[in-house]
């Protein structure tokens, strides 16, 4: 008879989209594609490493056998760390299965004035303050923009965003960068937010977002870029934007076999240059509203599909980059709640890794720091289902249950004040009495997330003052030296 005196009992609830056996035919699907039908790829380099590796090269386009693709897989690490620049470990990063981390999107060229309510164009400032808000933010476990820098020199709205973000921020950084030249001088400021090249290496504190072209297409800058941080051995994400019915097949089975092939251009290259460096997969599923030609990001499919995805790049030992808590509607409101939620909750039971465009507005147009912070509190409540149920002696409570017996109540019971703190408590979502809430002056959800919004830019100052001097003239210098490059570009 086992002692069963220590023994807990406890399972994070998930759910299933995917068969084994589909699972299987959309893997298999991916190396047919990359066999017969192969990739454009627009880098001569890139091109040349995957021929002395095997691969069957004619023009543009890049033909992988099975061996080379199982290769690449059977070297790309299962676990991966990130870190916040002043070793706060609470904001540490462990990639691995099964475990959700939700940030905000990068590049929407609009953004919600946190003042005026209005759409206008994304300034560097905003940079600043998203990064600020998303640091007091619990369930924002890394941060991007929300949108692309329009007011300062063209070409550099990435490095610019990353300066102020890393500045404003502990919580990890994902970047995304037109070029490799942006890439390298985001790695530069990385390393002076580290302290030294070898600190980055052990910690780094940022993730690179690179995204390859349906259908089928590695441009040169995305697959330079990969190859780049495959170099550098800085964590990355490679992953489309795949649009049902528009740049892949309308069938939903076909569309992740095409996504997962692009992505997989970009795994090879990784492994090829550096055995074992980071690739996350996956990218934003949607369909194409025939109707109205618009990329939905409300739509169900996209919480369908993000979750089969999932399912399929786990299969192939990968971690998923998928996408939540945006919408179609222009601004926040009861459309844009129901919205999110179901892409929230569809990522979190599906055990996705990193789930970004939390804040995503107008199909993805526009930037809204307001649907970043209401989703914060929908990401708190899945939390609470994605936690379970812990079952132990303990928690079965059969001995309270007999204390109190039938027709008692347990307020004063010893158990109840031990237990009663794990319960979630909102921070937005109103639980109060009709009375008080008439007290309180008749909010609604819309104000109460505005208010909280507004009082963590007030309030919430970041680290920006706690930055090292030394690393914080290196990057003004890192800005400056950028400055100097996109005039010469310009020149020639």
């Amino acid at each position: 008879m086992s002692n069963r005196t220590n023994y807990t009992v406890q399972q994070s609830p998930s759910f299933e989209i995917l068969s084994e056996d589909q699972k299987e035919r959309i893997y298999n699907g991916m190396m047919r594609t990359l066999q017969y039908t192969g990739a454009n790829v627009h880098h001569e380099g890139a091109r040349e490493l995957f021929k002395k590796a095997g691969c069957k090269v004619d023009g543009l386009r890049v033909f992988f056998p099975p061996e080379l693709i199982k290769q690449a897989l059977s070297t790309a690490p299962s676990v991966t760390e990130v870190f916040a620049w002043d070793g706060d470990e609470s904001k540490k990063i462990t990639i691995e299965e099964k475990r959700s981390y939700f940030g905000p999107g990068p590049t929407p060229p609009n953004f919600i004035d946190t003042e005026t309510l209005e759409r206008r164009k994304y300034m560097r400032k905003d940079a600043s303050l998203v990064a600020r808000v998303c640091d007091a933010l619990p369930n924002m476990g890394y941060v991007q923009s929300l949108g692309s820098i329009s007011d300062v020199t063209n070409g550099l709205a990435d490095v610019y965003e990353f300066a102020d973000m890393i500045r404003n921020t502990t919580t990890p950084i994902m970047s995304w960068a037109f070029g490799k030249d942006g890439v390298h001088e985001q790695h530069k400021m990385a390393i002076a937010m580290a302290g030294s090249e070898d600190e980055f290496k052990k910690r780094p504190n940022f993730i690179f977002y690179g995204e390859p072209i349906s259908p089928l297409v590695s441009d040169y800058h995305a697959i330079d870029k990969c190859m780049y941080c495959a170099e550098h051995r800085i964590p990355q994400v490679y992953s489309p934007c795949a649009i049902g019915g528009g740049t892949v097949p309308a069938s939903h089975a076909g569309q992740l076999v095409v996504a997962l092939s692009e992505s997989m251009v970009g795994v090879i290259a990784s492994q090829l240059i550096n055995p074992g460096t980071c690739v996350i997969i996956g990218g934003v599923q949607s369909i194409l509203d025939m109707r109205r030609s618009i990329y939905s990001y409300g739509a169900p499919e996209l919480s369908l599909l993000s979750a089969a995805h999932t399912e399929v790049v786990h299969y192939c030992g990968l971690p998923m980059y998928s996408t939540s808590g945006c919408t179609d509607t222009k601004k926040m409101d009861m459309q844009s709640a129901m919205e999110a939620s179901l892409s929230i909750n569809a990522a979190m039971m599906s055990g996705a890794n990193f789930v970004h465009d939390n804040g995503y507005t107008e199909s993805g147009l526009t930037g809204d720091i307001f649907q970043t912070v209401m989703a914060d509190e929908i990401i708190a409540m899945a939390r609470v289902v994605e936690g379970g149920v812990e079952v132990n002696e303990d928690t079965l409570a059969v001995e309270q249950i007999a204390n109190v017996g039938p027709g008692g109540h347990y307020l004063y019971e010893d158990h109840t004040m031990e237990h009663f703190r794990d319960y979630w408590m909102p921070t937005v979502m109103d639980r109060n009495s009709y009375e008080t809430w008439q007290q309180e002056g008749e909010k609604t959800m819309k104000e109460r997330v505005q208010d909280k919004t507004r009082d963590l830019i007030k309030n919430h100052e970041g680290p920006r003052n706690k930055v090292p001097e030394k690393a914080d003239a290196e990057i003004e210098k890192i800005l400056q030296e950028a400055e100097e490059r996109v005039k010469e570009e310009g020149v020639k």
